[in-house]
């Protein structure tokens, strides 16, 4: 008898379950939406996290630390000069397309959807050959070993302009899984297979290998993207005539890019300054470190990428109660889980380093100084997001550039002295003064309580 209730219970317990899960499902509140959204990109993230780590231990292991150590710092340029190449149009998009929409501007939000792209491919194309001009005009000061590797990057360029604009765009449609799927996890799993082709195959597996079929996947994941992101958009927005915005998208993203573009250089800034002064094993040592807690930077990308165009939809409108409210809630969403997993990732940070090869764990004592400064990013949330989204560019802009004028000061200060120690420790002060100045300028511009702990500001 006892067995029996005790089954009933739990069949009742489960039931419960099911139904309460099914009723967050189908619930269609903004508040939902956004936490089944961030949960989406979260959980990409996570398995992105993950694959881009199995992916880095494998290329490691097939290349070598010094031929690895070159590919990390060719693909880091070609990340850093990536993220400008869309001149701020993958944020702005989280702005025009909800005003747009909710204004039935139909005619500007065809001719933002398809006219943002082309733009960003134009821009991304020309750069793409003043780089190309500038690494022949600069030869004499390269490294021989570098000079293919940036050529090719050079060559992957457009097409990330393309793809960084398309992440905007489907995220502000609630498209997590297209927007980050094919750069993130399509993407690695195209790149290492070929990779380990090439290995098995007795083919070379250096630095020049690494970047030719990392180019090559990025752009064979952007048409793919490309593809399913128009077949999306023709379900979604009516056909018609198109109006383009230019100097208007120009004039909202411009700020926005410059927030970006610092942003970048706060990311990757302590890789190309270590190049300056340190091999590339010791390159390949710190990347390594970094990329292990990559899980944690992700719950930021997370909220951020699901709560950005919600910001605007807020601000738009007038609702400041909702958008403090919910920006408390983005806050959260960020601390508490990226808190657990600083802790996890700690606590196996050795043997997961170890993966990489023997010399690597030498990297362990680092990911304790970055966790500092990835941690006080997450305790204020999305900040950068929120003053983007709300007008605030040039007061985000200044913070961020107060805090890679930080990282690059003590860069070239503790570099050279404490060698990749002294990277990570710029790096951490970085954060911490871009997460105090945000803070501060939410709180006194906004009336918007970012930090994680104390009592957010009632209606502003």
């Amino acid at each position: 008898m006892t067995f029996v209730g005790i089954d009933s219970r739990s069949r009742l317990s489960f039931n419960a379950c099911i139904a309460r899960a099914r009723a967050w499902l189908g619930d269609g509140s903004d508040h939902s939406i956004a936490k089944r959204a961030a949960g989406a990109a979260f959980l990409i993230r996570v398995a992105s996290a993950a694959i881009a780590f199995a992916s880095q231990v494998l290329l490691a292991r097939f290349m070598g630390g010094f031929e690895f150590g070159i590919f990390v710092y060719v693909w880091t340029c070609l990340l850093l000069v990536g993220g400008f190449v869309d001149l701020g149009l993958a944020s702005s998009a989280q702005r025009f397309i909800p005003e747009y929409s909710e204004h039935g501007a139909l005619a500007k939000l065809r001719g933002f959807l398809s006219g943002s792209r082309w733009l960003a491919f134009a821009i991304a194309t020309v750069l793409a050959g003043l780089g190309a001009a500038a690494v022949s005009l600069l030869r004499p000061l390269l490294d021989d070993y570098t000079i293919v590797p940036l050529y090719l990057a050079c060559i992957a360029l457009p097409v990330h302009g393309v793809m960084h604009t398309q992440d905007g765009i489907a995220r502000s449609y609630n498209w997590i899984a297209l927007a980050l799927v094919p750069p993130y996890i399509l993407r690695q799993f195209i790149m290492v297979g070929l990779m380990a082709v090439a290995f098995f195959a007795g083919l070379p597996t250096d630095a020049v290998t690494a970047v030719a079929l990392a180019g090559f996947s990025l752009w064979l994941v952007a048409l793919g993207q490309t593809f399913a992101l128009n077949r999306r958009l023709k379900k979604e927005v009516p056909a018609g005539g198109k109006e383009y915005e230019v100097r208007r998208w120009l004039a909202v993203s411009l700020p926005m890019f410059l927030v970006e573009s610092l942003y970048l250089l706060l990311l990757y800034i302590d890789v190309v300054a270590l190049k300056a002064f340190r091999s590339p094993e010791e390159i390949a040592v710190y990347y390594a470190a970094n990329k292990t807690l990559a899980f944690v930077a992700f719950v930021y990308f997370a909220v951020a990428a699901a709560a950005a165009h919600r910001f605007t939809e807020y601000h738009v409108a007038g609702d400041h109660a909702r958008l403090a409210a919910f920006a408390a809630d983005a806050v959260r969403w960020t601390f508490w889980p990226s808190l657990a997993a600083t802790l996890l990732v700690l606590a196996c940070g050795w043997p997961l380093l170890r993966l990489f090869g023997a010399q690597f764990v030498a990297g362990y004592g680092l990911m304790f100084v970055l966790a500092i400064g990835l941690l006080a990013r997450a305790a204020i949330g999305p900040g950068e997001r929120l003053l983007n989204m709300l007008g605030q560019q040039r007061a985000c802009a200044l913070a961020v550039a107060a805090a890679v004028a930080v990282n690059l000061a003590l860069c070239l200060a503790l570099i050279p002295r404490h060698g990749i120690m002294g990277a990570a420790m710029a790096t951490s002060a970085a954060f911490c003064v871009e997460s105090l100045m945000i803070f501060l300028v939410a709180k006194r511009r906004l009336g918007i309580h970012l930090f994680v702990f104390g009592r957010p500001a009632a209606g502003g």
